[in-house]
């Protein structure tokens, strides 16, 4: 797939850079302490599901395409468990931090972080960390969170075992939304939607 959405962060840096000239007493001055970017990017069907058994519940190859598009060269963030889905281990041109509370877990290729905080803060200098999973990574994360990326798969999965955290529509904004020119992989339905938080 040739079309990936757009990635917006650095257009509006640049006009919050143009209204922070303009009003020197803005929010948007450095001194002001502002959240880091942190993204969190999923593919979930209509009731949360996102994996069963280690794994997605299916197989998408657009959705691939963009989790790589979108990712690459910036640090991952993600949970044990994830961590050992991973089939070919630390993914290449991404930094790869690993939360969890063994400390003797060694993970080849990859930083270990005791909490989501510290996992963070091993980030600070990156525009935008992305979270990767899987459910108790997302829902720890999800507070910090500014950036949603989302692959909505137009079904349920009742076999599925792990599911994203809930969360209040009312705090994000939509910043785009794609529907994938395929239209569907595997006889599911899906489509790209971003938002920001409010």
């Amino acid at each position: 797939m040739e079309h990936i959405i757009g990635y917006p962060v650095e257009a509006e840096r640049n006009l919050e850079k143009d209204i922070a000239s303009l009003h020197p007493f803005s929010v948007f001055n450095s001194q002001t302490s502002r959240p880091m970017e942190t993204a969190v990017i999923v593919a979930m069907g209509r009731d949360r599901a996102i994996g069963r058994d280690g794994d997605m519940p299916w197989h998408i190859p657009a959705d691939l395409k963009r989790f790589k598009a979108l990712t690459m060269g910036h640090p991952v963030i993600m949970g044990r468990r994830t961590w050992l889905s991973l089939p070919k281990g630390a993914l290449p041109g991404r930094r790869n931090i690993v939360v969890t509370t063994d400390g003797g877990f060694r993970p080849e290729g990859a930083e270990t972080a005791s909490s989501p905080e510290e996992a963070l803060a091993l980030c600070a200098g990156d525009p935008m960390p992305f979270v990767i999973g899987g459910g108790r990574i997302y829902k720890a994360m999800l507070p910090f969170a500014t950036r949603l990326y989302l692959t909505l798969v137009d079904a349920e999965f009742h076999d599925a075992d792990t599911w994203f955290p809930e969360f209040s529509q009312t705090e994000w904004v939509p910043t785009g939304e794609e529907m994938p020119p395929e239209g569907e992989a595997g006889g599911l339905r899906y489509r790209f939607v971003n938002l920001r938080r409010r």
